[in-house]
This record gives structure tokens, sequence and C-alpha cells, in this order.
């Protein structure tokens, strides 16, 4: 479990489990959940030899309480940060509900080399 600091001073919360070579799953949660909502499914991944991560967006869990910052350009903008941080490659983004937004823009707009693929499931991506 670590923190990653945003360009605007956030601090996001994430849990990085499992082997550095395996391919990254990174499991973004709605809406008002945590990281810790998607343990299980974490877990299943990691038995598998895969990488996961999964973070507290801004304002949810142990990520800094910020007044601003709450839409999705913000919340993809954090996630590259993160995947930054990170060094992840050829990473696979599982979101649900509001983290499936946060997912859905932070693929259209990552940089090369960083998403292998995307699952949305109940997602809200406007």
């Amino acid at each position: 479990m670590g923190t990653v600091t945003t360009p605007d001073g956030t601090t996001i919360f994430y849990k990085d489990w499992g082997p550095r070579d395996g391919q990254p799953i990174v499991f973004h949660h709605g809406w008002p959940l945590s990281a810790d909502d998607w343990d299980n499914q974490m877990l299943f991944f990691l038995s598998h030899g895969y990488r996961v991560i999964a973070h507290d967006r801004r304002g949810h869990g142990r990520s800094s309480q910020t007044s601003s910052g709450h839409e999705m350009d913000t919340y993809a903008a954090d996630v590259a940060a993160l995947a930054g941080a990170l060094e992840l490659r050829d990473a696979v983004h599982i979101g649900h509900s509001t983290g499936g937004g946060e997912a859905a823009r932070y693929v259209a707009r990552a940089e090369p080399g960083r998403v292998g693929k995307a699952v949305l499931v109940g997602a809200v991506p406007r």
C-alpha cells in the first residue's frame, strides 16, 4: 500500500499487489466505495499471476478529501499520475459505476503503451 501525490497536491492512496513483471490490472471503484471493495477480485487475479492495483479516488477512502476536482477529467488525471508513478504498461483497467467513467476517460487519454484493455461494468462513461 502506498500513496502518490498528484500535480495539484492531492494524495491518492493505492494498493499494489503481486509480481512487478505480471500484467497489471487496475480496479476503479464506484461512488461512494473505495479500493477495499475490489479485494475479492484482486485476490483472484493475484492468484493467477497478475499484478493488481486499486486506488481510492480523491474524496474517497484514504485519499485526500478535496473540495475540488470531482469530475472525470481530474479523476483521469489522477489515474495518469498513478500509472506514471507505478510505471504501468499494457494495463487492464476495470471500472464500475463512476469508476467506469474514470477508466473510460483515462483510457481515451492515456500515453501510448500504458493501456492493454478496458472493462466497463455498470459504468457511467460520460
